[in-house]
């Protein structure tokens, strides 16, 4: 799972990175806002965002990129006055930790955060939950039936290798309960395609679909 870590100090950056790759994170560090900008386009399981950044504020930045990005957000900050506390947590933080603060404490916290996540699964600007059984699209809800779903989801779970129609034809049948011809199949794919709106399902001739992280 890979963190997005926004933090000015070097020395913190430096620390909570190591601390997090030791226990098995990837880890990419920006030191300003613009920097994070340019990196919200990546995946990321937890975003940890200081507040107070060199060319603008932490909360400021976080109600921006929550609108491309749907990882739960960890706001650090030396600002622990309760207005600011409530702003965080208003803004749909997850956690907020003032500074100086524990690091074995910090990870706890993104460990916790990240098993909560065990059960999405995140392919460019779609992200599947398999508890609530939906997908969203840059944090937003796309309405599917319950045969777009299982398609989409199939395609999803097996991202970047190629399902076949068959293997496809299979799960629908089962949800269905009745048989559900090829043709009727192209239509499905279709639909679910038009209500993504990207052009991440690919079509690999002969063989069947690939969804691709684009």
């Amino acid at each position: 799972m890979k963190i997005l870590l926004i933090e000015d100090n070097k020395a913190i950056a430096k620390g909570l990175a190591f601390s997090l790759q030791n226990a098995g994170f990837k880890v990419d560090i920006c030191a300003d806002c613009e920097q994070a900008y340019a990196n919200i386009v990546n995946d990321y399981a937890v975003l940890i965002i200081d507040v107070n950044l060199p060319d603008g504020n932490g909360f400021d930045l976080y109600r921006e990129i929550s609108r491309l990005h749907s990882a739960p957000v960890i706001f650090l900050t030396a600002l622990d006055d309760e207005d600011s506390i409530v702003k965080g947590f208003d803004l749909g933080a997850e956690d907020y930790i003032p500074k100086p603060f524990s690091t074995r404490e910090l990870l706890a916290r993104v460990k916790r955060l990240t098993r909560k996540n065990e059960n999405t699964v995140t392919v460019g600007e779609l992200t599947l939950d398999l508890d609530k059984q939906v997908v969203f699209k840059n944090g937003e809800k796309i309405e599917l039936t319950a045969l777009e779903y299982r398609v989409c989801s199939l395609l999803i779970q097996n991202r970047g290798a190629v399902v076949s129609r068959e293997m496809i034809l299979e799960k629908i049948w089962d949800i269905a309960g009745n048989y559900v011809n090829d043709n009727t199949l192209s239509v499905y794919i279709r639909r679910v395609r038009k209500k993504l709106g990207t052009d991440q399902i690919k079509t690999v001739r002969g063989a069947g679909y690939r969804m691709e992280d684009v």
